[in-house]
């Protein structure tokens, strides 16, 4: 995490980290979000795995969800990563769905009033629920760096929803 500055937001950071290509991808966000002139703090499970509890245990479980939802509340915007592995046929081509984990976090923030910002690399369909949902979707980690989160210019989702 950063250091809170006077007129900039705050940032949950939603995003499967399971593989190295995942890993990969969050830490291009986080960094990208280090990078934003607008960000003032930003929050990734990823960087707070609660190394004190034994993992997939119920008190781990318990601990991660009650400290994730924690810190969606404590954002001013929620970054959402929807690139994942599990794969559908539609429109005659394959396609990616959401990390469960990250689809709750996003169902959460919109829940709350709190604009979600899609990152999806992959291109390609994207769920309904999440297109019609976010504030702005993105097609680059790097982008998170330009994009002004003070302002929060609506970027909707143009492509084929499923």
């Amino acid at each position: 995490m950063m250091k809170q500055e006077m007129n900039k937001v705050k940032v949950y950071l939603a995003s499967p980290f399971f593989n190295e290509e995942q890993v990969d991808r969050v830490q291009r966000v986080e960094k990208a979000l280090g990078n934003n002139p607008y960000v003032g703090e930003y929050f990734s499970p990823r960087l707070e795995q609660l190394t004190h509890l034994t993992m997939y245990t119920a008190e781990w479980a318990d601990a991660v969800y009650r400290n994730d939802v924690k810190h969606v509340d404590w954002a001013d915007v929620v970054v959402a990563v929807i690139d994942y592995e599990g794969e559908t046929e539609l429109h005659g081509a394959r396609h990616g769905h959401v990390d469960s984990g990250t689809a709750f976090e996003i169902g959460y923030a919109i829940a709350k009033g709190k604009p979600v910002i899609i990152i999806h690399e992959k291109s390609g369909v994207v769920n309904l629920m999440i297109s019609q949902s976010c504030h702005a979707y993105l097609e680059s980690a790097e982008a998170v760096a330009d994009y002004n989160f003070i302002n929060m210019p609506k970027m909707p989702f143009t492509g084929d929803v499923m």
